[in-house]
């Protein structure tokens, strides 16, 4: 599905006393580089905002003037976008996922306008959304038309007549930091023993520019089988060898995904190798005992 994005990030941000919120990390990733993850196919990408180190290459632009609310800065963005479909997200959320986004695109059906998310208490997220550019342009050069300016025009003008569809979003999906507290929180929630393996794994992937789907459980197993079988550093250095020799097998033309599962499965084997003859030699020396 082809399309645009537009994350602006140029706000005061004044209830974190000024601070460059979209620099802010969670879970060491910057907030802005989060949101950046989850739309890595986007056509075009463009951050309404003063440029800054990102994660993965960016077109960047300002609302005239910097500062002039979230209208303006859609206007601004729209102008270096060409799609006909404009993904927009806001630069503060720590637990956007791919499948959000493409959730929105895929309910921005040709006949509507465009969707837009909608949080676990009902309330509408239209800087979490997926817009029809035509539409979008034309309420823009209307409201500009009326007001004679886009700056400090509410969200809720841009879309009141528009047609979207309603997402309901999954429940941290939408969750952003408008706080010190909510960093505070998001912070907390990624380390949270039920999803902090996860959250790390894309983490990493991110931070080495890999995009692979990796069984968490089968990794895991292997690392105990190394442990247990052979001896506890093997566990690191086993995977890491994996790891290597599936990049290796991929360099040649194999699905990256089969080739982990394949190293993984002749390492686990290896191991169990080691661990059955440990336990042959152990009971052959208690029984000449």
């Amino acid at each position: 599905m082809s399309y645009d994005a537009i994350v602006p990030a140029g706000g005061a941000a004044r209830r974190l006393g000024g601070a460059d919120k979209p620099a802010l990390s969670v879970g060491g990733r910057a907030l802005l580089d989060r949101v950046l993850d989850a739309c890595p196919d986007a056509r075009t990408t463009v951050v309404v905002g003063d440029r800054r180190a990102t994660a993965r290459p960016v077109h960047w632009t300002r609302e005239d003037p910097p500062g002039g609310g979230p209208v303006a800065a859609l206007d601004a963005g729209l102008r270096r976008t060409t799609a006909e479909l404009v993904l927009v997200l806001s630069a503060d959320l720590p637990f956007l996922d791919r499948e959000t986004v493409r959730t929105l695109l895929e309910a921005a059906a040709p006949g509507r306008d465009g969707a837009m998310l909608r949080d676990p208490d009902g309330r509408d997220q239209p800087l979490v959304a997926a817009y029809r550019a035509e539409p979008l342009r034309r309420e823009i050069a209307l409201l500009a038309a009326e007001h004679g300016t886009l700056t400090g025009l509410p969200l809720r003008a841009l879309t009141a007549e528009l047609d979207l569809a309603r997402v309901t979003s999954r429940p941290l999906a939408s969750f952003d930091c408008d706080t010190w507290e909510d960093l505070a929180a998001a912070r907390a929630r990624i380390r949270e023993h039920g999803s902090v393996l996860e959250q790390w794994i894309t983490a990493v992937k991110s931070e080495l520019g890999i995009d692979l789907t990796v069984d968490t459980k089968a990794l895991l197993d292997l690392a105990r089988d190394a442990a247990h079988g052979v001896a506890r550093p093997a566990a690191p250095l086993t995977t890491f060898l994996v790891g290597y020799a599936a990049a290796h097998a991929a360099a040649t033309g194999a699905d990256p995904a089969q080739a982990v599962a394949e190293a993984s499965r002749k390492a686990a084997d290896l191991a169990l190798r080691w661990a059955d003859e440990a336990a042959a030699d152990s009971a052959e020396q208690n029984g000449s005992g």
